[in-house]
């Protein structure tokens, strides 16, 4: 951030705060974030509702995005229904919606403690109260409906669920989605034995390991919730289940940190909804064909020359793994070992 940013945001945040000064300091970049750009800042607030010192993140846009990701004033306001249906997600606290202040919209939030990085927090013993924990927390998630105030931007699906997903990803591997047997495959298979749709929820829709915090094994904080939308209740626990976000733990078949009765449980705990055993096989298989689109788009960001970068190259380098995991699960789903 240069000086003239930081002077521009710390007079933006003495208005918006009502405070009688701000300082600004201590501003650097955190790691990870490939669809979105997070500093951490040390704030100092004299006056206004939000006095005293202030750990916070400031979070805009990439230079170039996924086509699904949320804007982050729309993300902005995703969080502050999850923090105010009591979801364990950082405080939402100023929204810069013109793009005036630092050229691109952004928010600021509460900075949470603790480790994120998914390949740090799966070498941790297990902790079976985490994975509950994470289960409890987004059934509290999944009590937020369609019709709940402050929502009204996020689209309503037009077709069923299963079609909606089938098409998008159609549309993000592009050619690829017919020129890979295997993708091409994953797509028949998934129309072909699609479950009968349950409840419709807001949904993370990216509720995995490396997108939540862990402080000495306690849950903190629930993040990046760029890609949230209305879904099927069983959508976030086949993603948070399934083989590609467990970091090579295979056995622990919750996102590598516990297992799955454990993190049932705590759903089922406080969302007083039964969890769909066969929904959630079928959408841990719908996980890995959305991830592997995902890398495809990854990829694409840095072949187009848009935002050129080892990280994204190295994601689509990504599908060919994705796509073993995925056939592993279409076998266990029809009978195989």
């Amino acid at each position: 951030m240069t000086p003239d940013q930081v002077r521009s945001l710390t007079e933006w945040l003495t208005r918006q705060a009502g405070a009688r000064s701000v300082v600004v300091g201590n501003v650097r970049r955190l790691s990870g974030g490939a669809i979105s750009v997070n500093l951490a800042i040390d704030l100092m607030i004299e006056g206004g509702d939000v006095a005293g010192p202030c750990a916070a993140v400031l979070r805009s846009g990439s230079p170039s995005g996924v086509s699904a990701s949320l804007d982050k004033v729309r993300e902005a306001a995703v969080l502050k229904a999850a923090f105010d249906a009591g979801v364990m997600a950082p405080e939402p606290l100023f929204v810069e919606a013109t793009g005036n202040v630092l050229g691109a919209p952004f928010y600021l939030m509460r900075r949470a403690t603790g480790l994120a990085a998914g390949h740090r927090l799966v070498k941790a013993p297990t902790v079976p109260a985490l994975a509950y924990e994470l289960g409890r927390q987004l059934g509290r998630l999944h009590a937020i409906r369609p019709g709940a105030p402050g929502l009204d931007f996020l689209p309503m699906p037009t077709n069923s669920i299963v079609d909606e997903c089938l098409n998008a990803y159609r549309d993000w591997l592009g050619d690829v989605a017919g020129k890979d047997p295997v993708l091409a495959y994953a797509l028949r298979w998934l129309d072909r034995r699609r479950p009968a749709m349950g409840d419709l929820v807001l949904s993370h829709r990216d509720y995995r390991t490396g997108n939540y915090m862990v402080d000495d094994g306690r849950l903190t904080a629930i993040i990046d919730w760029e890609f949230a939308g209305w879904s099927d209740a069983m959508e976030d626990i086949g993603w948070f289940c399934a083989a590609c976000w467990r970091f090579g733990q295979r056995a622990r078949e919750a996102g590598g940190i516990g297992n799955r009765a454990d993190f049932y449980a705590g759903y089922e705990q406080a969302s007083g909804r039964s969890i769909d055993h066969t929904a959630v096989g079928w959408w841990e298989v719908m996980a890995h064909l959305r991830w592997a689109a995902i890398a495809v788009q990854q990829a694409m960001r840095h072949v187009s020359g848009a935002e050129p970068s080892l990280e994204l190259a190295l994601t689509g380098r990504m599908v060919t793994e994705i796509s073993y995991d995925m056939l592993q699960q279409i076998d266990r789903m029809e009978g195989g070992a």
